[in-house]
């Protein structure tokens, strides 16, 4: 029997999700005084939302100005495969103090010694992700790719 080799194949949103789930950083897209910029933050996801933390700056003024981000995590391995997973939404200060209480209580560690703050929540409208097989003889561990 012959398996046609898919080397890009849509993943399902729960698949996604899962993915999402399973990384400490990601990829923040916005736009700063008009041009798209992107900045790596580490997040934890809470009910389908995406959290982070931050500190007032050019990132966060933008969030207020153009709430509309694209939010990006992917992983690979030479030689196998890899996949990225894409969610786009509003990214809105968490401002209501029972909110930030339970924001507090999430395992959120900046990496770096500064302070930070405030937190954000992306309200996720859509995700998808994909999975890629660079080499056809092998996928990616833990990914499943098209038959």
């Amino acid at each position: 029997m012959t398996h046609q080799i898919i080397p890009v194949t849509q993943l399902s949103e729960d698949e996604s999700w899962a993915l999402l789930a399973g990384q400490p950083v990601g990829r923040l897209a916005t736009s700063v005084a008009g041009r798209p910029d992107i900045y790596p933050v580490n997040y934890v996801l809470d009910d389908h939302t995406v959290v982070f933390k931050t500190e007032r700056g050019s990132k966060l003024l933008e969030l207020t100005i153009n709430d509309r981000v694209a939010f990006e995590v992917d992983d690979w391995r030479e030689g196998l495969g890899g996949w990225s997973v894409v969610c786009r939404g509003q990214a809105e200060k968490i401002e209501d103090p029972d909110e930030r209480e339970r924001a507090e209580e999430l395992p959120l560690h900046p990496w770096v010694p500064t302070p930070k703050t405030v937190y954000v929540r992306i309200v996720v409208d859509d995700i998808s992700g994909r999975s890629f097989r660079f080499n056809a003889e092998e996928a990616a561990p833990g990914i499943e790719l098209g038959d």
